[in-house]
Formats: structure tokens, sequence, C-alpha cells
């Protein structure tokens, strides 16, 4: 593995993924396809995408005599010594201060300093906080909600306080569902608990309880949110309706889709026995990625085409 490869490797760019919550606050708030808007959001995203990586680098330099217990993560660059700590703490600093800059210099002060929050959210949990139960997954949830507020502080734009709530709620179910595989994975393979600090202290009872909340609670806050926001236009079909439907919330034709993903998310974790990378499940099971992709598509034609 060569010097770039090693970089990119460890700048994890399947995780920039969870960046696209970006994007939520002008997708959903009818925005998304106004003159400018794409750009700006793209560069948004890089931005938030570049602090991530350095954050991952960090992160792997913390771990990096426990990730070399790990069935998988000893073959990281930083855990195998095929990038030098000093190298990778530099690359690190210099990603993180020239995408501040960048920033500083393109976007506006309220997207600054949410930027500079995340940062010393990510330098917390990685240096502290992820060694400390339940609130490490808490901080994970802090995150993709800032990556959200950042979202809406680009154009700015108003966001809905359920969209935050459900934001919390899934991200709660990513957290805590990564950590029940980590120790499926573990106890399959006979190995101790060390890779990851605070799995020596969730009992199986626990990460089953909150999932099975935050699973709820997801659904919940999402469906509020559905029908709060939905537009009740679309008079094309309307004219076609019963007046018990002449004002139908056409945003709840998303809920089921919801559920259904929440549901299968599920299935991965306890029958399938995955999910310790959640972005590694939404990319390769195909019923999760083709619901996730129709929800997207029938999300975009309920705001911008009815």
């Amino acid at each position: 593995m060569g010097f770039l490869q090693s970089v990119i490797v460890s700048a994890r760019p399947r995780q920039w993924l969870k960046n696209l919550a970006i994007f939520a606050a002008p997708f959903f708030g009818g925005e998304l396809l106004d003159v400018g808007v794409i750009p700006r959001f793209l560069l948004a995203f890089a931005v938030f995408s570049l602090l991530s990586s350095a954050a991952y680098i960090l992160n792997d330099v913390a771990d990096r005599a426990k990730d070399r217990q790990h069935p998988s993560k000893k073959h990281r660059p930083i855990a195998s010594g095929k990038l030098s700590i000093p190298l990778a703490l530099a690359i690190a600093a210099l990603m993180t201060a020239g995408t501040l800059v960048f920033t500083a210099a393109n976007f506006n002060r309220y997207f600054l300093g949410t930027a500079f929050i995340f940062i010393l959210l990510q330098l917390t949990y990685s240096l502290w906080l992820r060694n400390v139960i339940i609130i490490d997954a808490l901080w994970v949830g802090m995150a993709f909600v800032l990556r959200v507020y950042a979202g809406a502080f680009v154009l700015p734009t108003p966001i809905s306080s359920w969209l935050i709530l459900a934001t919390i709620g899934l991200s709660l179910l990513l957290a805590f569902g990564k950590r029940r595989s980590e120790r499926t994975l573990l106890s399959k393979l006979h190995r101790r608990l060390l890779t990851r600090e605070t799995l020596r202290h969730y009992p199986d009872a626990l990460l089953d309880s909150t999932i099975a909340m935050s699973a709820a609670y997801t659904t919940l806050a999402y469906s509020i949110f559905a029908f709060q926001t939905s537009p009740t236009g679309g008079a094309f079909f309307t004219d076609f309706l019963p007046k018990t439907l002449t004002s139908p919330k056409w945003s709840l034709i998303t809920v089921p889709l919801v559920i259904y993903g929440v549901a299968r998310y599920l299935y991965i974790i306890y029958e399938k026995k995955e999910g310790e990378s959640p972005e590694k499940v939404i990319l390769n099971d195909l019923p999760l990625l083709g619901v996730v992709l129709l929800w997207g598509l029938t999300s975009f034609v309920i705001f911008y085409v009815l």
C-alpha cells in the first residue's frame, strides 16, 4: 500500500455518507434546486468531509494499539504501521487548519462556528468520551445534529425541530446498533472486548433496549415531521380524489418506507449479525439501499414535483 492510498484509506471516504445530512435543510425546505444552491452545498459537504477525515485519522492514532487486536481494524494503515504516527498527525493538523481557513473565507460565521464546534466534538469524542458508556452514543448523535444545522446555516434556511429529533433518533440507532454488532463479532471470535473500551460495560440487554427505543423514537419523530412539513399541493391529483382527501399530507407516504428501513436494519443487526459498519450496510444490503433510494426519490417528487 503506497503513501497516497494509506492516506485515503485512513480518511475513510465511505464515512462521508454521514455528511449528506448537510443537505437535509435545503432539501426539505424546497430550496435545493434554487440557483447556486447545489454548488454551495457541495462545498459545505467537502468541508465536513475533510474535517471528519482529520478526526478519523486522529482517532486511528489514539486507538492504534487496540486496533491491532481487532480482526479487521488491524489492517488499517496506522495500526499496521504503513502510515507513521508523526506523518498522520501532521496530515490531520494540515487538513483541519486548511479546511477552517477555507471555511472562514467562503462561508458565514454561523457555518464556521458550527464547523469549529464539530471539530471540538470529534476531539473530545476521540480522546475521552468514546470511553464513557451511553455518552459515546449521544456524542455521535450530536455530531449528526451539527451537520443538519450546518446545512441550515449555509443559506440560511429554517429547519423543523422534528427533523432534528428524527436525526437524533436515527444517529442513536446507528450508534447502538454498531456497538451491538461489534460485541457479536468479537464474541464469535472469542476475543476480549478491548478494541472499544465501552463494549465491556454494555450488557447485551442494555444495547437491545436502547436499540428498540431508538428505533421507535426515530419512526415516531419522523412520522410527526412528515405530517407537519408535508406539502399539500398537487391540484392535478386532488381533482380526482374524494373530498376526504382534498388536502393530502403527501409526505406521509414515506413513513412506511422509513418503518421498513428501520426494521431491515434491525434484521441486519440481529439475524445477519452485521451492522458494525453502517455505511457498508447501506451500500451492500440491496433491500436497505433500495428503500433508501426509493425514499429519496419519493421525497423529491413530493417536495419538488407535486
